[in-house]
């Protein structure tokens, strides 16, 4: 890996941590909107941000989640399987909206991750939990998608990295 591929992780992990921070509160639980998620979708514009993103939640989740060991383990395992799925899909499908609806896909469908996590942690009703966490991540990645997007105009992600 070179040095421009490890400074934009860190970066990108910094960023993600900082957001993270600022809306804690609402990043964590039954009901989650954790704005951070959105740099999910960078993971379309080249695979190798996927070191930043994976690094940012692990670390995020080790400071600010009040269920450190689970959210570490799950939502940690949540992010990589998601954006290894991204990453599949991307063989396949070159248009930059259409692989981040897939990636938005993805990620809310894996969601069951966290619900099973919050279920097994908290006794948080499974198919509930499910269903309030992916409507939480769908919303991020929906409204986080032309932002991304927008930014990739002027930043040009595929070759910052």
């Amino acid at each position: 890996m070179n040095i421009k591929t490890i400074v934009a992780n860190g970066i990108l992990a910094a960023l993600y941590i900082a957001v993270t921070a600022t809306i804690a509160p609402l990043g964590f639980g039954q009901l989650q909107f954790r704005i951070s998620e959105m740099f999910n979708h960078l993971i379309v514009f080249n695979k190798k941000y996927i070191y930043g993103i994976v690094l940012g939640v692990f670390l995020s989740n080790l400071f600010f989640s009040p269920m450190v060991a689970y959210d570490i383990v799950f939502g940690t395992a949540q992010s990589l399987i998601a954006l290894l799925i991204t990453i599949g899909a991307m063989r396949y499908v070159k248009n930059i909206w259409a692989r981040m609806m897939i990636n938005t896909v993805v990620f809310t469908f894996t969601m069951f991750m966290i619900a099973w996590e919050l279920h097994l942690a908290l006794g948080f009703p499974f198919l509930l939990t499910w269903l309030t966490t992916a409507a939480g991540e769908f919303a991020v990645l929906l409204v986080g998608a032309p932002i991304i997007y927008a930014i990739n105009k002027r930043v040009n992600f595929q070759k910052l990295i």
